[in-house]
């Protein structure tokens, strides 16, 4: 009989096990992938953006969803002790832009390596098997079932299954009925930190690859009401929208399926509509024998003229000297909002992290045990916990999985 099992070898997961094993506990860890991390060689775009170097309340203004259950588990493991850890294990990192901690090398495969050390060196047993089923006895922990049926008993279960994105890397979720069959409610599942698909498809197709910098959005429901600003980058994508600012936006926004919200882009944010008016006049007057057509080269990328055109209704061959002001405030206003109607998000397999799963409710946030069931813990992405991107949801994962493994 082992004291501790660990199910899933992804960050939350070799973080608890590693710890638990560091206090003398004799720990087995299972991964159903042929190699542990497997997600994290892909994180941070295969640099792994690991933490974010920031104080406590900065952490906590970062996560979306249920921040104050992650007050332990922050100033128990914060950034700070996080990046001193893999220091001390001879990682060496480096800070970049946003205060996004990454290591040296620009190698997520050195993060892994570092983990995978930490383990050998507190004697983690790793066990390459799936894990089909949790047995309890009197409402205790007893033993984990293998998908070939072999029974491997312990005292303690930690698990840390990871969510239901990436899953080519084997987040499958799985662990979401692991825990609903012992009694844990989970909460609806999104994608998040994912692209948005948009309705108008056929401008879309147009504008992929299409790269809009320092632009506004808003999000507004069906009664007008902004529910999500943001300054920063978009790229337009064959079915929607992604970038940084569309990342965050779909990690505010539950259930955004046929809900009809618009996505209004500002293109000219830095000018008002007055500035933005004398600006627009300049340029006609600049190209004042011209068709209307060839009017916008110096305001709009080239491959959004076209869309942006057919949107004004203006006659193409209109001569720019004959555009009247009722046309060119049709034209300001397009440069001020310039609208999508949200279809959905993209799917599981392009978010980043999963937002929704055990509820928070149900599990002690100061040392991740079920309040249902005894000796049992949980860490990482299986939670309901998620954040905006910049090295905020690794954070979750090691902090949760080293206040498990402190506890277990």
């Amino acid at each position: 009989m082992s004291e501790v099992i660990v199910i899933g070898g992804g960050p939350a997961g070799m973080m608890a096990a590693g710890v638990a094993a560091s206090r003398g506990k004799e720990v087995v860890l299972f991964e159903k992938n042929e190699k542990l991390g497997k997600k994290l060689y892909i994180t941070g775009k295969g640099r792994c953006n690991f933490t974010n170097k920031s104080d406590v309340n900065t952490l906590l203004e970062n996560v979306v969803n249920n921040k104050n259950f992650l007050y332990s588990a922050f100033y128990t493991m914060d950034s700070e002790r996080l990046i001193q850890f893999f220091e001390d294990l001879g990682l060496k990192t480096k800070v970049e832009r946003g205060n996004r901690v990454f290591p040296a090398s620009d190698k997520a495969s050195d993060v892994n390596k570092t983990l995978k050390k930490y383990l050998k060196e507190n004697n983690v047993e790793i066990v390459y098997k799936k894990i089909k089923n949790i047995e309890t006895e009197n409402n205790r922990i007893k033993s984990v079932i293998t998908e070939k049926d072999e029974i491997y008993y312990c005292k303690s279960l930690i698990l840390a299954t990871g969510g239901y994105t990436y899953r080519a890397t084997g987040s499958t979720g799985e662990g979401y009925e692991m825990a609903k069959n012992l009694g844990h409610t989970i909460n609806d599942l999104y994608p998040s930190l994912v692209p948005l698909d948009l309705y108008e498809r056929y401008e879309t197709e147009k504008l992929e690859g299409l790269s809009l910098k320092f632009v506004k959005i808003k999000v507004k429901n069906p009664n007008n009401e902004v529910i999500y600003q943001d300054f920063g980058d978009l790229v337009f994508t064959e079915k929607g929208v992604s970038g940084p600012i569309i990342l965050s936006a779909s990690s505010n926004l539950k259930d955004v399926k046929d809900k009809n919200y618009i996505l209004s882009i500002d293109l000219k944010p830095a000018l008002d509509y007055d500035k933005l008016d004398q600006r627009i006049q300049r340029d006609f007057k600049k190209y004042a024998n011209k068709d209307f057509k060839n009017s916008l080269n110096d305001l709009l990328p080239s491959k959004l003229i076209p869309i942006f055109l057919n949107r004004t209704k203006i006659d193409l061959r209109k001569k720019v000297n004959q555009i009247t002001s009722d046309e060119r405030e049709k034209i300001i206003s397009l440069l001020k909002e310039f609208n999508f109607t949200i279809k959905d998000y993209s799917s599981f397999d392009e978010g980043i992290i999963t937002s929704g799963g055990v509820e928070v409710d149900e599990i002690n946030p100061t040392n991740m045990e079920s309040k249902i069931i005894d000796d049992l813990y949980f860490a990482g992405e299986i939670i309901d916990v998620d954040a905006y991107t910049g090295g905020f949801n690794l954070q979750i994962a090691f902090s949760t999985g080293y206040l498990a493994g402190l506890n277990v």
